[in-house]
């Protein structure tokens, strides 16, 4: 952009999209560049004490260059009382930035050691089946707890510093998603366990089925699919074996069921199929999709829901699809957008009360990447998401800055109220 045209201060007017060549904390403004909407803005500009901006005739309301003239300007480089106190705003909102990004690393944390927890689990499950069960008992009370408990519920993209727990990434994103859903249908506190312990351990007869057959990346053969398709009843002997109550069972056998009968291992059709094993069912198509084996062929948390909504829409309960989305927002979390100012950024967090106003992690070349800009779609009323853009359409540099995950994992954060908000 440095062979944008540049104008004085005094041809400033509404309509013109201008660069400022400051640093981020320099000026008060949400971003570097942006259209002039009023007149208070142009005022502004005005006490930064620069003698000249770059604008982009492209992207303003008229491609003529201003008229020179208009209001003078006695550009010092002592910034005006007016901006001072838009600096002040400006730094309240790097403060908030700030507790953001340690209430981002301790929900990380969390992450992390839940993972870790559900290693322990799965490794111990048969040599110590009785302590080992306990110990998933109260770790699913603990997740659903916080997810329940919690007056506003933040679903946060984790990052990939996530030290080999990989393998243990799919059963957790299969229950904090369900026990979401659970959340927003109201559903009752007893059934509430067996969910989350169904959605936890719905993949165990998956211990039985040859690594031959887990990890291929071609097409499995008939025979092979087959075999695959037995770990649900392999996973209900499993679970008989661990002393499973019966809807956990019902969960284990039915996941693959789908609303229109095409699943397995029974084709059960609509409400044939168990509620908690429709929810299930959903938060485990909707992973797998993000989250394949061959990570090539991963889609983005958009791309997936569209294609859950768009193509697959008579494979789930209509009612829990369209809670599904309202949750996660039609932008979930890990998606790459556009903004409706044109800059690029992540959806790092989406309050799944509000779905259409997510946290978003900014790419500005001018701000080193792990300061990166944090914008509030719900404090930033003028702003709103343009489109998702898929990561390989994403320039490499932007790409790298915003580091979109391999994987796709989902957290939410566990604290009291309040405790990670920073004062307006």
């Amino acid at each position: 952009m440095s062979d944008t045209p540049k104008i004085s201060i005094d041809q400033l007017r509404i309509g013109l999209y201008v660069f400022l060549d400051l640093n981020w904390f320099q000026h008060p403004f949400a971003f570097s560049h942006f259209k002039i909407k009023s007149a208070d803005q142009i005022k502004t500009i005005r006490g930064l004490g620069l003698k000249s901006v770059r604008y982009d005739p492209a992207l303003s309301d008229s491609d003529s260059p201003p008229a020179a003239g208009g209001a003078s300007t006695d550009a010092t480089n002592e910034p005006s009382p007016f901006v001072r106190q838009a600096l002040e705003a400006k730094r309240a909102m790097m403060e908030r930035i700030r507790v953001q990004r340690e209430a981002a690393a301790r929900i990380e944390n969390a992450f992390v050691n839940t993972a870790k927890t559900v290693r322990e689990v799965e490794k111990n499950l048969f040599a110590q089946p009785q302590e080992t069960v306990h110990q998933a008992t109260q770790l699913v009370k603990q997740i659903a707890d916080s997810i329940l408990c919690a007056p506003e519920l933040a679903i946060h993209v984790m990052g990939d510093r996530l030290g080999g727990e990989e393998l243990y990434f799919h059963s957790l994103n299969v229950t904090m998603l369900s026990l979401m859903v659970a959340r927003d249908l109201r559903l009752p506190p007893e059934v509430i366990g067996p969910l989350g312990m169904g959605a936890l351990f719905h993949d165990i007869g998956r211990k039985e089925i040859p690594n031959r057959i887990l990890m291929k990346l071609e097409p499995l053969s008939q025979a092979e699919r087959h075999l695959y398709e037995m770990h649900c009843q392999y996973g209900i002997e499993m679970g008989q074996r661990l002393g499973f109550a019966p809807p956990i069972l019902a969960i284990i056998r039915e996941h693959h069921e789908l609303f229109d009968g095409s699943g397995y291992p029974q084709k059960l059709k609509g409400e044939a199929v168990g509620l908690l094993s429709r929810i299930v069912a959903l938060a485990n198509h909707y992973d797998e999709l993000c989250n394949p084996l061959n990570i090539a062929n991963a889609l983005t948390p958009h791309e997936a829901l569209s294609l859950m909504f768009a193509k697959l829409r008579n494979k789930f309960d209509p009612k829990l699809l369209q809670v599904f989305i309202r949750c996660l927002g039609v932008y979930p979390p890990g998606t790459i957008v556009q903004l409706s100012n044109g800059v690029v950024g992540m959806i790092a967090t989406v309050n799944t009360q509000k779905p259409m106003k997510p946290m978003i992690v900014i790419y500005d070349e001018g701000i080193p990447k792990d300061e990166a800009m944090m914008v509030d779609l719900e404090r930033e009323t003028d702003l709103n998401i343009a489109k998702a853009i898929r990561p390989a359409q994403v320039p490499t540099e932007i790409y790298n800055y915003l580091s979109p995950r391999k994987r796709v994992s989902y957290y939410f954060d566990a604290s009291q109220p309040g405790q990670d908000k920073a004062s307006p």
